[in-house]
């Protein structure tokens, strides 16, 4: 079933999902303990709508295909076209913000990096973008201030905060919007904090974010 866009208060969202813009690295932290450096600047790679599922209830997690690691983020639903914007039309383009899980094949892509081949395969598969329903935004909120939080079976594994990205939320989506065009429907993926990990069968996962979002999700057997 294709992932509908919709709204926490029940206000529905007038466009179907579009692509996923997401950015690799933009936490320091992060960074280090995959023993990556720390980019310049923003490192873009894309999902399509057809990897995104509900981020509730049970995930389908491809185990068959090696070891699937979590990775928590901060999602930003757009509702105006973005094209070279500035970071204040950028802001004012965001209409909704959620969380989301950036699952990946770890192995596999790690593989692929070796090989200096492009890893889509395991970063944009069918279920790899679970997407929580979206907070509606009436004004711009205080970016530095949004903190959000993954629970693994009762146990804190990750905990991001606004103030903390290598690239803050205006500069990443006006300079997205200078390589791909960003339409009504597209969400945003901001990156993810320390702590990911390997997702196991059964997991049990809770997450939160600054406003009152609350999303619980448990991986199927």
């Amino acid at each position: 079933m294709r992932f509908v866009p919709r709204f926490t208060d029940g206000q529905a969202f007038p466009h179907a999902l579009g692509k996923i813009v997401c950015v690799g690295r933009n936490y320091a932290d992060h960074a280090k303990e995959l023993d990556n450096p720390v980019p310049s600047e923003p490192l873009l790679f894309i999902k399509p709508a057809t990897s995104a599922v509900p981020l509730e209830g049970a995930l389908d997690v491809p185990f068959s295909r090696g070891e699937v690691h979590y990775e928590a983020e901060l999602a930003l639903l757009i509702g105006e076209t973005l094209t070279h914007a500035t970071t204040d039309e950028a802001e004012r383009a965001i209409v909704g913000i959620g969380l989301a899980l950036d699952l990946t094949l770890r192995d596999l892509q790690t593989r692929l990096k070796e090989k200096g081949h492009p890893w889509e395969v395991a970063k944009a598969f069918d279920g790899a973008c679970p997407l929580s329903d979206f907070l509606a935004l009436s004004r711009v909120p205080n970016w530095n201030a949004l903190t959000f939080e993954l629970e693994v079976d009762g146990e804190l594994r990750q905990h991001g905060e606004g103030s903390d990205m290598l690239f803050p939320v205006p500069t990443l989506v006006a300079e997205m919007s200078r390589h791909f065009t960003l339409e009504p429907g597209d969400v945003v993926l901001t990156g993810t904090p320390k702590g990911v990990g390997e997702l196991t069968r059964g997991a049990t996962l809770h997450l939160t974010l600054t406003g009152g979002l609350d999303v619980s999700a448990h991986v199927a057997e």
